[in-house]
């Protein structure tokens, strides 16, 4: 190679730079320690860093005067002859070299400027690692801030910033776009140009492979490009059918929507999924960038004369200088590797010398007998006694932890001094004195060398640099510290527990949050158990709550208020119900345990607020349950309203489980609140009277039945608590004691409680105080009286009179209402008592229902007897007892009733609901019979039809074998009554048992009498016979058995309409029209065989159409609709029949030939072309 064209810095910086260092090296160490560093070679930790950062910060660089190399290369390139030429990259690599970062910075930027762009810098000043502060950086480099990280770094990345930043300037970088999320590559700096991107993809694959799996530069995930990974990742695992994964993922994703991209909060297109992703990772995305051609004009006389012909030439130079380059940086590397296996060995010398010293202290302070003046007893230990730290056991041979060493080792002096002291009088903490002393072990007889031993040790492989790495080398041996570790540990368990097995963690959770003193961490824990699990079903919430309130035991009203209710608060609105429900069982749980002021005002404004918004039917219930605890412990009166208007809006609710947890929980609670502030009867049931009586006011044009409904179901359920509050109120309550012999309460003497809440045992406190109470108000009902019985004489005097006011202006004709009434007078009767019931309730009703025909209003039938009164007192308060004297007046009234109202012409409503409210019952059949039957042999012809009506009412609800037995002997005894009116009077029953019998023999006997009714000559012309026969047709026709509607009930309406149609009375003619036209209306739903209806339903529609066309027009245009339809049905059978016909002559003729095949087919024998010869033609 020619002089001129050998590079100046090839050779001397190298070799001489080498020599330097080897000579500086050689006059430090002596010959015997340059030995043991060699042998310690193999076993020197390797430097895999970059040059930059493992060379020295005070290592200088050849130079001539001061001047550095670069510097002269630079001026002898300017100086000497023109064909001698240094290339670019040389010098590059000179100053990257010699650290000169910021003059190399330069030359990069003014080469970019000038489109001249150098790999070398380019792939440098591009990856972040080169510019990082390392944790083995020497002390002195921290001092002087001259190693990497310190100012220089800081200069140079402060360069490139503003570089990138002038490049950039339109550019904002977000982490909503997807700037951030390169899914092709890993991007480092989510705001790097395209130019640096390209950059990327020119560096060496395997280099950038180690370069994006270094753990010291790869940046936390953001949480963006978390959730957009976790869409990605759950879309994958559904698309390839991992359905279970995708669900336990979703769980503990719980909050992220995986059916929504936008979801995730960047504003871009959703990207191709996960496999597409996988597949062009290695390919960098498509880049627009706009390119721009460049000319630049050069003057050839300018140039070297042999420049075009050293082109050639001078790229085999370069590559000879890109492997003197990395040779150079072996060199470099070996050299360092050698310095620091000496700075080990030095260290390693310095431990063991201490570790022997120590040893020898530390065995003379065990044997000999400690004094009371020894002042390494007298010291407390250095590190808090908080942590036993292993790796202090393991890595005492680190350089950088010799004065941790010394402190360990004092400590450990410390505390066996103390250990000797205390297990002697203190035997039971020998095991925790013991676990706080770091042990001395057996040192080996051996002469082992320090470094070869602890080289040896490094093969176990342990590792504290983690997070769970430092947790698991330091041992806790305190409660605090226990806690600790705890608290940060726990945040990290969590998430990978089994979602089904998390309630195990609960214990756990509420132990570290009662002791941890970081009231910080507190909060994350309480955060972590109310969110542990992410719907928790029944026995979970159970758990969670049986720990909050072992919480709020162990810490206070204080932290309750302040820890645990800011976690009810936030999930308040959870978009789950099972979390709501969690937070309206915690508020009644924790509700003893909080401060008063809070009970009665944040958490009854939380629990309102749920149980009006809510819209899951268990959480109000919850809530409602919540709220009768919170009504336990409220002692402000100023709350009775609002305890009130929450107790209508629960029974008010459309669910009937909440309204049922109202009456079993909320109102039992609130009643016992009323009784203590004494205006329960003064404000809370006379409120609810007063809003019966309103409703009724309004309801003139149609009652609200739910609204009554809701609040005499709140007065039924106060009956107990109004009970309990005479007991504990009346004259005889200072006498009761328990001393003595007390008869048991019978077990029928109450009626049956809805809840435990509603016992009156458990209102007054225990069943033998019941029952003690029980005996002295029996002996003061009957003996003393109630003077001076305040509470009772309410109940007597003001509302008995004002509920049986409000009785009798109920609509007797509503059901709903009679049977609401009734059942509260019944349970008011049997939890107050038969004495009661004889002495102050039955002489109110029977005051009032004065059995007269005076008290009867035949012209208006608005008299008592036709008002609810009769049937709420027949069912509601004679039916209380069913002895045999009560049976007997429940007869005797409901006999006097129907005779009373029967000889007064008045309306039997009040008699009818009566039989329809017992009927009900079957244990009262025998007793209706028993009074019917005193109807049927009654003198008076009134009576007696009006037990042949109520026979029609008893029919439907009793046994057939009662109807067999006495009804229809009865019916028929009436039938051949001499009156008219009272045969006329058995239509209506014979016809319900038509409709609702099926025994052959009785349906029969009824079929003979009702076509004596029609077919004997004597009733030809009666009107109203006829009449009530057609309705009740038209009543049961549709339900009764189809054979008695073909045979019997069709035929007979075809002639009923024939003859209306001789009817030479106008009236009459139309009252007959009138009830066939509804009776056909009701049997044109019913299936009719062609034959009927050509013979029986069409003739008697076109003689009904006849008579309407004369009578009322409107109804004939029905009629003639109905016929056509009819019609219609008669014309489509018949198509359908031929056509019916016609398929199954084809399918006969079908199943011919198939038969006649088959047996040809079963006469060949198996030969192939016999059976060839079936399917031949016949030529």
């Amino acid at each position: 190679m020619a002089a001129g064209n050998v590079n100046p810095f090839n050779v001397s910086d190298s070799e001489e730079e080498a020599e330097h260092r080897q000579d500086g090296a050689d006059s430090e160490r002596s010959p015997s320690d340059e030995a043991q560093g060699h042998s310690l070679g193999p076993f020197s930790p390797p430097a895999y860093s970059e040059p930059a950062v493992l060379l020295s910060s005070n290592r200088t660089s050849p130079s001539v005067d001061g001047i550095p190399a670069s510097a002269a290369a630079v001026a002898g390139i300017g100086v000497g002859s023109a064909e001698t030429r240094v290339s670019l990259d040389a010098i590059a690599a000179q100053l990257l070299r010699d650290q000169y970062i910021l003059t190399a910075l330069e030359l990069h930027t003014e080469l970019l400027e000038a489109g001249r762009e150098l790999p070398r810098l380019r792939d440098y000043f591009s990856n972040p690692g080169n510019f990082e502060r390392q944790s083995g950086t020497p002390p002195a480099c921290k001092e002087q801030g001259v190693g990497p990280g310190g100012p220089l770094t800081a200069q140079v990345q402060d360069r490139k910033r503003r570089k990138r930043d002038a490049q950039t300037r339109d550019r904002a970088g977000s982490i909503s776009t997807l700037d951030s999320l390169d899914f092709a590559r890993y991007s480092d700096d989510g705001n790097r140009e395209l130019d640096e991107r390209v950059a990327e993809c020119e560096i060496p694959s395997q280099e950038r492979k180690n370069y994006k799996s270094s753990p010291e530069i790869q940046e936390p995930i953001r949480p963006l490009e978390k959730r957009a990974l976790n869409f990605l990742v759950n879309e994958y695992l559904l698309k390839n059918e991992y359905k279970l994964t995708s669900i336990t993922f979703s769980d503990e994703n719980d909050d992220q929507d995986f059916e929504l991209w936008d979801d995730v909060g960047l504003n871009i297109p959703k990207p191709p999924d996960l496999l597409h992703v996988y597949r062009n990772c290695g390919n960098s995305l498509p880049l627009n960038m706009n390119t721009v051609d460049v000319a630049v004009s050069v003057d050839p006389s300018d140039l070297p004369g042999d420049y075009f012909t050293q082109e050639p030439v001078l790229q085999t130079k370069q590559q000879q200088e890109v492997v003197q380059e990395l040779e150079y940086q072996i060199s470099l590397l070996n050299t360092e590797k050698h310095s620091l296996a000496e700075q080990i060995k030095k260290l390693q010398s310095d431990i063991q010398a201490l570790q022997r010293n120590v040893s020898s202290e530390t065995t003379t302070v065990v044997k000999s007998t400690p004094s009371k003046q020894d002042p390494l007893c007298d010291k407390p230990p250095l590190d808090n006694g908080q942590y036993l730290d292993i790796r202090g056991v393991t890595e005492t041979d680190s350089p950088l932890d010799v004065n941790a060493t010394k402190t360990s080792t004092t400590t450990t002096t410390t505390t066996d001094c103390t250990e000797s002291i205390t297990t002697a009088t203190q035997p039971h903490s020998k095991l925790k004195s013991q676990s706080k002393t770091a042990v001395l072990f057996d040192q080996p007889n051996r002469n082992l060398s320090p470094v070869f031993h602890q080289a040896l040790l490094s093969f176990c492989r342990m590792s504290a640099d983690s997070r769970l790495g430092s947790e698991v080398s330091r041992i806790a041996d305190s409660e605090q510290s226990v806690m600790l570790m705890l608290g940060r540990c726990l945040p990290h368990i969590v998430p990978n527990v089994l979602l089904a097995k998390r309630e195990e963690l609960i214990p756990l959770i509420l132990c570290t949050a009662c002791l941890h003193p970081e009231p910080k961490e507190r909060d994350q824990l309480l955060h972590i158990l109310f969110n542990l699990i992410k719907r928790p079903d029944d026995e979970q919430r159970q758990m969670i709550l049986t720990g909050c309130v072992a919480f709020a035991r162990h810490v206070g009203p204080t932290r309750v208020e302040a820890e645990l209710l800011p976690q009810c608060w936030e999930q308040i609105n959870h978009k789950y119900p099972e979390r709501r429900l969690l937070v309206a069982e915690a508020c009644g749980a924790l509700a003893p345990y909080l401060p008063k002021e809070i009970r009665s005002s944040l958490v009854l404004s939380m629990l309102q607020q749920m149980l009006a918004e809510d819209k899951a039917d268990m959480v109000r219930e919850a809530v409602v349950k919540s709220l009768a605890i919170i009504m336990a412990y409220i002692d402000d009166p100023d709350k009775y309203s609002q305890g009130f208007e929450l107790m209508l809006l629960s029974l008010g609710d459309p669910s009937e489980r909440v309204v049922s947890a109202t009456h079993q929980v909320f109102i039992p609670a609130f009643a016992a609140w009323c009784t203590e502030l004494g205006n329960l009867q003064s404000q809370l049931m006379p409120s609810l009277l007063t809003r019966i009586e309103k409703l009724l006011k309004q309801g003139e044009y149609g009652l609200d039945e739910h609204k009554l409904h809701m609040y005499l179901s709140a007065l039924q359920s106060l009956i107990p608590a109004l009970f309990a509050v005479l007991l504990q109120n009346a004259p005889f309550t200072s006498r009761a004691n328990l001393q003595g012999d007390v008869p048991p309460i019978e077990v029928t003497r109450f009626p049956r409680p809805a809840s435990p809440l509603q016992d009156v045992a458990t209102i007054v406190g225990s069943r033998e105080q019941l029952a003690v109470l029980l005996q002295l108000y029996d002996h003061q009902l009957q003996h003393e009286g109630t003077t001076g019985w305040d509470s009772l004489l309410w109940v007597v005097n003001q509302f008995l009179p004002q509920i049986i006011e409000i009785v009798g202006r109920i609509n007797v004709t509503s059901s709903t209402c009679v049977h609401e009434f009734s059942r509260f007078f019944w349970r008011l009767c049997r939890t107050f008592g038969k004495i009661f019931t004889n002495t102050k309730v039955k002489p109110q009703f029977q005051e009032i229902l004065r059995l007269s025909e005076e008290n009867v209003d035949a012209t208006a039938g608005n008299g008592i007897l036709t008002k609810a009164t009769v049937p709420i007192y027949a069912t509601g308060v004679l039916t209380c007892y069913n002895q045999e004297e009560d049976r007997k007046l429940l007869v005797g009234f409901l006999e006097d009733v129907m005779t009373t109202l029967s000889l007064s012409h008045a309306p039997l409503d009040s008699l009818k609901a009566s039989f329809v409210e017992l009927g009900a019952n079957p244990a009262y059949h025998e007793l209706l019979l028993t009074v019917l039957w005193y109807g049927v042999v009654h003198t008076s012809a009134l009576v007696r039809c009006t037990a042949a009506r109520m026979f029609e009412l008893l029919v439907k609800g009793v046994n057939e074998t009662l109807v067999a037995q006495r009804v229809v002997p009865a019916l028929i005894t009436l039938s051949s009554d001499p009156e008219i009116s009272v045969r006329i009077s058995t239509i209506p029953a014979f016809g319900t048992i038509m409709e609702t019998v099926t025994q052959k023999e009785l349906l029969e006997r009824v079929k003979m009498q009702l076509a004596s009714f029609l077919e004997d000559p004597q009733y030809q012309d009666q009107h109203s016979l006829h009449m009530e026969i057609i309705k009740t047709f038209g009543r049961v026709g549709p339900n009764a058995e189809p054979r008695f509607r073909d045979e019997f009930v069709l035929p007979h309406l075809h002639k009923l309409a024939l003859c209306n149609n001789q009817q030479t009375v106008e009236s009459k003619r139309i009252d007959i029209a009138t009830q066939l036209f509804e009776a056909y209306s009701a049997l044109s739903c019913c299936f009719i065989s062609e034959e009927l209806m050509v013979n029986h339903f069409l003739p008697g529609l076109r003689c009904l159409r006849t008579d309407m066309e004369q009578l009322s027009p409107e109804h004939e245009v029905i009629l003639s609709s109905m016929i056509k339809e009819c019609e219609i049905k008669v014309e489509n059978k018949g198509i359908g029949e031929a056509q019916g016909s016609i398929s199954i002559a084809a399918s006969l003729v079908g199943e011919d030939a198939k038969t006649k095949f088959l047996s040809k087919m079963g006469q060949l024998t198996t030969s192939g072309a016999m059976l060839a010869n079936v399917f031949q033609r016949k030529k």
